[in-house]
């Protein structure tokens, strides 16, 4: 019954930390949008979304006269079983670009 009981204790905690990524990928697409439709420049955008999130974030920016749209992919895996497959969390956020 222990090795049981460890096995979904450990499962809760990787959905724990997953829907904590997710959050903070949230957080830094709504920022970075924001921040990249004021005219900031898209690499110091990258940069701080970077530090929101993971060095190993994908993000794509981009940026045209009437929308700024920033997607956010991050994969997570357990700390304790790296050889578990990885579960992959995404945000997306899409603003209107300041003349």
């Amino acid at each position: 019954m222990l090795p049981a009981l460890m096995i979904v204790l450990a499962a809760a905690l990787w959905a724990i930390q997953a829907v904590a990524v997710q959050l903070e990928c949230v957080d830094a697409a709504r920022a970075a949008a924001r921040a990249a439709a004021r005219g900031e420049p898209l690499d110091q955008v990258r940069d701080y979304v970077r530090a929101a999130t993971t060095p190993n974030a994908e993000i794509a920016l981009t940026r045209d006269p009437d929308l700024t749209r920033v997607h956010i992919t991050v994969e997570v895996r357990p700390s304790w079983a790296a050889s578990l497959p990885a579960v992959q969390v995404s945000a997306a956020a899409t603003v209107v670009t300041e003349p």
